[in-house]
């Protein structure tokens, strides 16, 4: 959540008002439940082209990133008239949080697609943020990542796996999302934050740590892609922010005080925290689009460390991994129903940390496995602790399959995880 005070006198202040009104309107209708369909990555993807883009955010990064940059493109959902809604919300929210006051309104300026960007080309993260504005002070804006919304396939894929299969380590999710018990989660990789974001909102329980070794990544997600500062912990471990503002309080009740977001080095961070965690997600590629080494090089501090802050009755860390070998020649075959073959690279990291974290443990129970993620050509590793003895492919798959479904309704999620688990399902040997 950013906001942006502007110092025109109220007749500009109108003015500006109108310009963002412009800025994120409605384009074209549609009606799809999930606001991060496939169906709608043309407005930000592909189809999209400099001419609809307005860059919001740029600076060069000192810790190999390059330039770092957020786009903004114009959203079509939600319409215009289901945007009532969002402001009787906000309004119920503020007179939640300010009984004493007896009136005040906000409205909506509109919604936008915005994409971080390493070096002008690699696309690292894609959120959908919602701009208001206080009525009684039109020159100000906020904005607000919506965690429901995620747009990206490998994202899915990830939370997809990882909550089914924790909860097939007899994980009581169910109370972690109801807020009965504490559920640990680290992230490593920032992007625009849409993973932790996504968790803490649903899960009330949720505890997220997140790790992003570049500053300028925790800007662009903080002053661009709607994600809330108040998550922003300094090097001593502190709140950068003492107390959250009003207006924090209001659109993330509470959420936001369960996200702490560090400034470290991943091996570092993971050799000096004291957490056990339930479940990590890894997505760490730099400026060259590069996995570290260090991140999955058997003999690293980091993955020895990582053993041993992985809870080991349950335990899982899901990793999204780029695909390491060509499409096929034919241009007719579409990548939503190619399989990718796995390449050198990608079994070097499936057996590194297959190796790493769970040790002896295969042979008694515990698995690791790869999915291929439907339209990109991304795979997503899963490994774990606590499974059972993976006694076949199909035994393991149709138990993820059933535990998804669970997760689907635990979660009252917009999406089916089904397409995100069975899709070049392969055990890892």
């Amino acid at each position: 959540m950013t906001s942006i005070p502007f110092s025109s006198v109220i007749n500009k202040a109108k003015s500006k008002l109108s310009y963002n009104l412009r800025q994120f309107s409605t384009a074209i209708r549609r009606h799809i439940e999930d606001e991060g369909d496939w169906f709608y990555s043309s407005e930000w993807w592909g189809a999209g082209t400099a001419s609809d883009a307005q860059t919001v955010f740029r600076e060069i990064s000192d810790k190999g990133n390059g330039v770092v940059s957020v786009l903004a493109y114009p959203s079509s959902k939600p319409e215009n008239k289901n945007w009532h809604k969002v402001e009787s919300w906000l309004q119920q929210r503020f007179a939640e949080t300010n009984p004493s006051c007896e009136k005040n309104g906000f409205g909506v300026i509109g919604y936008q697609w915005r994409t971080l960007h390493f070096n002008d080309d690699t696309r690292q993260s894609t959120v959908k943020i919602m701009a208001a504005y206080e009525k009684c002070d039109p020159a100000s804006v906020f904005y607000m990542q919506q965690p429901h919304c995620l747009a990206v396939p490998y994202v899915k894929s990830m939370i997809s796996a990882g909550l089914a299969t924790i909860t097939s380590c007899n994980y009581d999710l169910s109370s972690a999302v109801c807020g009965k018990k504490i559920m640990n989660i680290l992230c490593i990789g920032h992007g625009g934050g849409s993973i932790p974001l996504f968790l803490a909102s649903k899960i009330q329980g949720a505890v997220v740590h997140i790790v992003e070794i570049d500053p300028l990544v925790i800007s662009a997600s903080t002053q661009a892609m709607g994600f809330p500062r108040f998550a922003v912990m300094t090097m001593s471990g502190e709140r950068a922010c003492t107390n959250p503002d009003p207006i924090s309080t209001l659109l993330w009740k509470g959420i936001h005080e369960r996200l702490l977001l560090h400034e470290s080095d991943a091996e570092k961070f993971i050799s000096e925290t004291t957490t056990l965690y339930d479940i990590v997600f890894i997505d760490a590629y730099d400026g060259e689009d590069i996995f570290p080494h260090k991140l999955w090089d058997p003999n690293s501090t980091f993955l020895k460390a990582l053993a041993n802050q992985l809870h080991p009755e349950h335990g899982t860390v899901v990793l999204n991994l780029h695909s390491d070998t060509d499409l096929s020649d034919d241009s007719s075959v579409s990548p939503n129903f190619y399989i990718l073959p796995m390449g050198k690279y990608v079994s070097s990291v499936c057996k590194a940390y297959k190796d790493v974290l769970l040790g002896d443990r295969s042979l008694h129970g515990g698995l690791a496995y790869t999915v291929s993620v439907p339209w990109v050509c991304n795979t997503s590793l899963t490994v774990s602790r606590g499974f059972g003895k993976a006694d076949s492919r199909d035994v393991v798959l149709n138990s993820l399959l059933a535990k998804s479904l669970q997760v689907e309704n635990i979660l009252d999620l917009p999406f089916s995880c089904l397409q995100y688990i069975k899709r070049g399902f392969n055990l890892i040997d």
